[in-house]
């Protein structure tokens, strides 16, 4: 069966999810991955769906795309969890400056959620980094872009997950 990437995007309200899934469900399609969130009273929704795709028309109210995706690496991705915070004040460049910090070590944001609350902007993301990084290094950088900012930024070691 073919992997579809699908966004759809629509106004919160109760029930929006039970609903764009139960299309999938009618359709035979199976959802194989998917990430939700709620940006400024909207759903936002990412799937990786199996099987037969339901139209756009299938989804009323809502902005739905398709797109062929390849089989990835899973829960595969290598390396050690940690945890990545951020909290100060919003402006722009916080995510590129701490994801540069990250990339320059090989880090991965494998997930990230950013929020405004008021005026304090926050961050939360996981993060992978190779079994060879420089930790130290890492927080060294990381303390550097956030003084940089205004910004605390907090890098710690993931807990271990019972999947």
């Amino acid at each position: 069966m073919g992997l579809s990437a699908i966004t759809v995007l629509g106004a919160a309200r109760p029930g929006v999810v039970a609903e764009v899934t139960s299309v999938f469900t009618r359709y035979g399609a199976n959802i194989e991955d998917s990430a939700m969130t709620l940006l400024g009273g909207h759903v936002a929704m990412m799937l990786l769906v199996s099987g037969r795709v339901p139209p756009a028309s299938a989804f009323p109210g809502m902005t739905v795309t398709a797109a062929e995706a390849g089989r990835g690496h899973g829960c595969e991705q290598p390396g050690l969890g940690y945890v990545l915070t951020v909290h100060g004040p919003d402006r722009p460049g916080i995510v590129s400056a701490v994801s540069g910090a990250l990339t320059a070590a090989g880090g991965v944001i494998t997930g990230m959620t950013t929020r405004l609350c008021g005026s304090l902007y926050v961050m939360i993301a996981d993060v992978r980094l190779p079994p060879e990084a420089d930790v130290a290094e890492v927080m060294r950088r990381l303390a550097a872009a956030g003084a940089g900012l205004g910004c605390e930024i907090t890098f710690r070691p993931a807990e271990a997950e019972v999947l």
